[in-house]
């Protein structure tokens, strides 16, 4: 084990947190170790174990949450070695959140999983390989210019054939199986959306309702632009002003579900500052994950007074686009669609944020659409984040088992309120179009067909 590691301060010397090294943590350091408090909370009752997507597959007790959290007595108690075997149940759980929503005693899981990640990072040694991708990771997803350039690469990549040559040579099946899922994740890639940029201001229809402003987020501003355009046009026609920072950055919930608050804690001060200075009256988000994050800042910094309430006054500000498209009264008109439409609710928005009547409500507001509940609502599709990077094998078994009960319902069209989902279902289902929920809800504010809409 490392040693205890001392206070830190931030680049203005603020407090980030706090540490007692007189401690006695066991396999972990003193500096923010899974509370005992937290894990006493659980009684090991099981109704986690139907919900959890690992335990669904494997059956294995060490692979549920009620599992994980003995683990992490244990760990506080000295009686395991942080060693590869400890390392990898955590490892193999998505963060996925099923476990607290079906919780009857409120275990606060994703606090407990944070923070045994982040000893983890600090405390395991992984092997070269695992570090170097990993940082791989770190160093591109974060960073939508990195991105574009990597995009436009995949673009010559596709047109040039490259997977289809790899397979035919037989070389694809030699590579690491991180890269391969890395391949197969690649979305169809166009050169104008990797040119997209969403204006700084989209001004209001009819008289104003609310200043809001737009996190554009990494992945989502490279791959999902049209996501972003059709999220600002829906605000816009509902008598938003819709502003995005142009200097807004990631907002760290990679980090955060990775294990790596350091780097979170960074992207939460920056995106705090930034939207701040924009002086908006709602933060709104159309990635589940990152609105999780966003959400939770106030605990990522509870203990750095310098930003602690400045977190909680932002955590109050921050809504889901479904969550607040339902919350104002309509305004526009909805224009028919008809069609079929199986919701696949993210985990990061159902689990995380509580978010489910609201996406639905909107749907099913669309004259002529019919929402559709996907069999098995409460798995993960494997998707989580870099999960399915990671730990490819066990999320292509998630991914496979989604689209099947995805298919079941025979849908016109799916959606889903997260990109990690919309590039994992579709890697597994390319016969049914994948959309964002804003986007069917801005084709029928325009009279429009959302698929037509979405690829034009």
């Amino acid at each position: 084990m490392a040693d205890p590691v001392p206070s830190t301060t931030g680049d203005h010397g603020e407090i980030v947190t706090s540490v007692n090294p007189a401690a006695d943590c066991g396999v972990f350091d003193a500096f923010d170790p899974p509370s005992a408090e937290l894990i006493a909370d659980c009684v090991h009752c099981g109704f986690c174990l139907p919900t959890c997507p690992t335990y669904a597959i494997w059956g294995v007790e060490m692979d549920s949450p009620r599992g994980r959290i003995a683990l992490m007595k244990m760990g506080l108690e000295g009686q395991v070695e942080m060693d590869r075997t400890f390392v990898q149940h955590f490892d193999a759980c998505l963060g996925c959140m099923a476990c607290v929503t079906a919780c009857p005693s409120g275990v606060r899981y994703q606090d407990l999983i944070e923070a045994t990640r982040s000893q983890i990072e600090r405390n395991f040694s992984r092997s070269l390989g695992e570090r170097a991708f990993r940082a791989l990771i770190f160093w591109l997803f974060p960073h939508p210019r990195r991105l574009r350039v990597a995009g436009l690469l995949g673009w010559a990549y596709q047109r040039l054939r490259g997977g289809q040559r790899l397979r035919r040579s037989g070389l694809f099946s030699r590579l690491p199986v991180q890269l391969q899922a890395l391949e197969s994740l690649l979305p169809e890639i166009a050169p104008r959306e990797l040119r997209r940029r969403l204006p700084a201001r989209v001004a209001p229809a009819g008289v104003p309702r609310r200043r809001v402003g737009l996190l554009t987020g990494c992945v989502q501003s490279v791959f999902f632009g049209d996501v972003n355009a059709a999220t600002a046009r829906a605000l816009a026609m509902e008598g938003c002003e819709v502003v995005a920072p142009p200097n807004q950055g990631c907002c760290g919930a990679l980090a955060v579900h990775a294990g790596r608050d350091d780097e979170a804690r960074g992207c939460a001060r920056r995106t705090i500052a930034e939207f701040e200075a924009a002086n908006v009256d709602s933060v709104v988000v159309n990635a589940a994950g990152c609105g999780s994050t966003l959400k939770e800042y106030g605990q990522l910094l509870r203990d750095d007074p310098a930003w602690a309430d400045r977190a909680a006054a932002f955590d109050a500000k921050v809504r889901d686009v479904m969550e607040l498209l339902d919350e104002l009264e309509p305004r526009a008109p909805r224009h028919p669609i008809p069609a079929r439409v199986a919701y696949h609710d993210a985990c990061h928005l159902a689990h995380a944020q509580k978010v489910r009547a609201q996406p639905r409500r909107q749907l099913a507001a669309i004259p002529g659409l019919q929402v559709l509940d996907i069999p098995e609502p409460e798995i993960c599709c494997g998707s989580a984040g870099i999960y399915n990077l990671v730990m490819p094998e066990p999320a292509a078994e998630l991914g496979r088992r989604k689209a099947e009960n995805v298919a079941s319902t025979r849908p016109d069209v799916v959606a889903t309120g997260n990109p990690g989902c919309l590039l994992q279902i579709r890697r597994y289902l390319d016969d049914v179009p994948l959309l964002h929920p804003v986007q069917i809800v801005d084709a029928s504010l325009r009279g429009l067909d959302p698929v037509r809409a979405a690829e034009a």
